[in-house]
């Protein structure tokens, strides 16, 4: 089991900077958690606190339903990835991955000698004589050394049923025998000799990683380990964490800021704005399912496109107001909407680039001034004007597109209508607020 549950904890500086606040999370045995947020929301210092190396201000941190506040980081049971690699420059690949298994103690069960046993013997008959010599004396004035009489007895009894507990360090064969099993799980096996100045970022990287794994570590933490890679590598390395979880028997805690990180390595992402929670769920449920203005922007790229609208209602039956057009919200969104008892109010409107769709000039459709445009390959990425919004983005894919040279329609200065489907719209109230959503 490799559980760990956060409740109501809370970090604050000098009495004066909250970094994190009022912090729940569950999290279950072997689940890939992300901590994604903008810098400074306090995701790293979360993961600090859960590795022991912030003291937390309020609140309780639980590893396998132990309280572990006060525990040493070395006692938690926790690997830590950095973003530095914070490889020893000195020492080769395998050095660098076996060194928490040479300073570091197992605790083992041994059988007691016949002399220490004959020992215990001898010790818990003194404590015998002890009980019955204060047994004839008035139990008000003894009462404390019979208790403490008795718990020795207790402890001694104990010793000689079973076995005692002795730390050693882990011998060379054991560590060649961890270190090189790890080295092919992570495939550096023919960089273990190497200096880390010989090695690529992305091989640091594994080198980081596998140190941590010779642990054998119920949690591991992992502190942007990609983020000083270039983005041909970072591809390359989420694609090896996500098959590397398949073969750790852990649970995994990764802190990013970026989206795209989080949206493919994570089995739950909790999203952080200032310290807060804003959102836990899973990939597909806080893309489709923001629970705010603010998780609607940050997750998917580009961002979502907002506009100020207005959802009338007539009867059973939704209409969005939107620059002078009223477009009818039916099949999903109508249904949701009704059962919500959405009544007709002022809102924002979100749909996402990808969501809009090249149309021709009609009811349904909006008149968008193009600025520039991008071509990205598979697709083109269009910013305009629509109505009083500069920042407007729509994702058109190229197989769409049937003209030869199709980026001259999206010249600067040239006008295009796009349209879009009432499914993929997503409404906000004026605080921000998913209101279909939010619960």
């Amino acid at each position: 089991m490799s559980t760990l549950k956060l409740t109501h904890v809370k970090k604050v500086y000098d009495n004066k900077v909250t970094a994190v606040e009022d912090f729940n999370l569950d999290v279950k045995d072997k689940e890939f958690i992300v901590f994604v947020g903008p810098s400074g929301c306090g995701k790293s210092t979360t993961l600090r606190m859960i590795a022991g190396l912030e003291d937390i201000t309020d609140g309780t941190i639980e590893i396998d339903g132990k309280v572990v506040n006060d525990l040493q980081p070395k006692d938690r049971g926790i690997a830590m990835v950095f973003q530095n690699y914070a490889l020893y420059p000195h020492l080769s690949v395998f050095e660098n991955m076996a060194f928490p298994l040479r300073i570091a103690k197992q605790m083992v069960l041994v059988d007691w000698t016949e002399e220490e046993r004959t020992e215990l013997k001898s010790n818990l008959e003194k404590v015998n004589l002890k009980l019955e010599e204060i047994k004839t004396k008035p139990d008000y004035i003894n009462r404390e050394d019979y208790c403490l009489n008795l718990r020795e007895k207790a402890e001694i009894e104990v010793k000689l049923a079973g076995q005692k507990v002795v730390y050693r360090k882990m011998d060379n064969d054991e560590i060649y025998q961890k270190v090189t099993q790890t080295a092919e799980t992570l495939g550096i096996t023919e960089y273990l000799m190497r200096k880390p100045r010989a090695l690529s970022g992305g091989q640091r990287q594994r080198v980081a990683i596998g140190r941590a794994m010779v642990r054998d570590c119920k949690i591991l933490l992992m502190d942007e380990p990609l983020s000083n890679l270039d983005a041909k590598l970072r591809n390359q390395m989420r694609a090896e964490i996500i098959l590397l979880r398949k073969k750790i028997d852990s649970t995994f805690i990764y802190v990013t800021h970026d989206q795209t990180e989080a949206m493919t390595l994570g089995d739950r992402i909790v999203i952080m704005k200032d310290g807060k929670i804003m959102q836990v769920g899973s990939p597909q449920d806080v893309f489709e399912r923001p629970k705010n203005l603010f998780v609607a922007t940050f997750i998917g790229a580009p961002q979502m496109n907002l506009f100020d609208a207005k959802i009338m209602r007539d009867n059973n039956h939704f209409f969005l107001s939107l620059y002078g057009k009223n477009i009818e919200i039916d099949g999903r969104k109508a249904e949701e909407l009704l059962e919500k008892d959405v009544q007709s109010q002022n809102i924002v409107v979100g749909i996402r680039p990808e969501h809009f769709v090249l149309a021709k000039k009609g009811d349904n459709s909006l008149e968008m001034n193009v600025l520039v445009n991008e071509m990205m390959g598979s697709e083109v990425h269009v910013h305009g004007i629509v109505g009083d919004k500069n920042n407007v983005i729509v994702r058109i894919p190229t197989m769409d597109l049937q003209e030869v040279n199709y980026l001259q329609r999206f010249n600067p200065g040239n006008e295009i209508f796009i349209g879009f489907s009432s499914k993929e719209l997503h409404f906000f109230d004026t605080e921000g607020n998913n209101i279909l959503y939010n619960e």
